[in-house]
């Protein structure tokens, strides 16, 4: 009897991972090299070489972009790294080959993973160097977000160096409201941050709060004093409202409209102009605006953490559902199959999807705790989680992603979940 076609998800846990293939990864690495340093206009600050030490390390950054691998792994040539991957994107036919070829890990993100840890730990043992984005998912709106649980301990656990890449005009390079890239500069300072010794002293927690501070950035912040500007070919506003949905003046929810160069309120006519440089400029002398789009991200959390203080808050979406392919990668960007539709509730028991799968009803339930974010695959259009270890994204009909990422984490973290905001955030006051 012939034996079972092996699915895609047992063919990539099956893999154990190697060191990359030197020569096809250096080829592959000064080509992007050629391709991008010059384009995206990227400088960098080395403080601390990492690639003067001897032996295994690991290197961290805050995660800006799609781009990332550029202004981490090729700026570091000829080093050669693993890097950590969300485990959807070696379904994706674009980049499973590639991914397969250099020998990167996947990551299932914001679950429990040992796959994950185990082959770190191979590479590491073998004399290798890892490329982690702790916070598991690309910058949301412009800014870093506390680190994923359990990256502390992970560091601390492995106990080799660990350096660090801070990239600035990453997400102004490429946002994740619109997926136009837009050339400006970009600039990455590269240092140490533990020594093995060090971590030896230090808590898992002490290593985590370090670790946040060490690659916290706010593009938009940062070029309040710089100044850069990027070409966005007049749609440096486009879809900017999927993210920013709520008025700052009228208070009006899901009425803003990025198109252009501009963000106006279809209920007030509150707005502003973006500027090349990611500044507003009021539409008119009684527009209400906060300084920076991050900021007006950031006071939708706190909005929304005052609408979950009900205890009858409940948001409720109809939404096609989509997972991975089991044989075949997908094509033409796609990032899941659709495979069902039905209803997601988000309220204070957690969150629900009820509707159907593969033609059959179908419903899961994470309580809060469970539930600290969600992924992206690609723009602020759609959402995934995972389920006793299955992929599950969520198309809805509404442009609700913005408020429902809000909403889930001050959930998880109203209901005790682990994944806490910055120490100094002032989302609550």
């Amino acid at each position: 009897m012939a034996k079972p076609e092996k699915t895609l998800a047992q063919t990539l846990h099956a893999r154990k991972i190697k060191n990359p293939p030197k020569l096809i990864y250096l080829m592959l690495g000064y080509i992007w090299r050629l391709l991008y340093f010059k384009k995206l206009n990227l400088h960098v600050e080395m403080k601390d070489d990492p690639r003067k030490c001897k032996g295994p390390y690991i290197v961290v950054s805050n995660h800006a972009s799609r781009l990332d691998y550029i202004y981490t792994g090729a700026v570091l040539l000829p080093h050669t790294y693993n890097f950590v991957a969300g485990y959807n994107e070696f379904f994706r036919s674009h980049l499973a080959g590639i991914f397969r070829l250099l020998q990167v890990i996947p990551k299932k993100n914001f679950t429990p993973d040992i796959y994950t840890i185990k082959e770190i730990a191979r590479i590491i043992r073998g004399g290798g160097r890892v490329m982690l984005f702790p916070e598991g998912m690309s910058s949301i709106g412009g800014g870093n977000q506390p680190c994923a649980i359990g990256s502390g301990k992970l560091l601390k656990h492995f106990g080799v160096p660990v350096y660090f890449c801070k990239i600035s005009g990453g997400y102004l390079t490429s946002t994740k409201y619109c997926l136009d890239e837009r050339p400006g500069e970009v600039r990455v300072v590269v240092d140490k941050l533990f020594s093995p010794e060090q971590m030896k002293e230090m808590t898992a927690d002490e290593i985590q709060l370090a670790l946040d501070r060490a690659i916290q950035n706010d593009d938009y912040e940062w070029n309040l004093t710089e100044k850069v500007r990027y070409e966005a070919n007049g749609r440096i506003a486009h879809q900017l409202h999927t993210l920013l949905y709520r008025c700052p003046r009228c208070g009006e929810e899901f009425s803003m409209r990025g198109e252009g160069e501009t963000i106006r309120c279809t209920s007030c006519g509150n707005g502003a102009r973006l500027n090349a440089d990611y500044s507003f400029e009021p539409l008119e002398e009684t527009s209400v605006l906060p300084t920076t789009p991050k900021q007006w991200f950031e006071q939708e959390r706190k909005f929304v953490y005052q609408e979950i203080l009900d205890p009858a808050f409940k948001l409720i979406e109809r939404v096609r559902l989509g997972v991975l392919p089991k044989f075949e990668p997908l094509k033409n960007l796609a990032t899941s199959l659709i495979a069902g539709e039905g209803e997601i509730c988000l309220d204070h028991s957690g969150f629900t999807y009820t509707g159907t799968k593969d033609g059959a009803p179908f419903s899961f339930h994470l309580d809060p705790h469970l539930l600290p974010t969600y992924g992206m695959c690609t723009d602020v259009s759609r959402v995934y989680t995972f389920f006793e270890g299955e992929f599950y994204e969520f198309f809805p009909e509404t442009e609700c992603i913005g408020k429902l990422l809000l909403a889930t984490e001050e959930l998880h973290r109203l209901h005790g979940g682990e994944w806490k905001n910055f120490p100094w955030a002032d989302t609550y006051a």
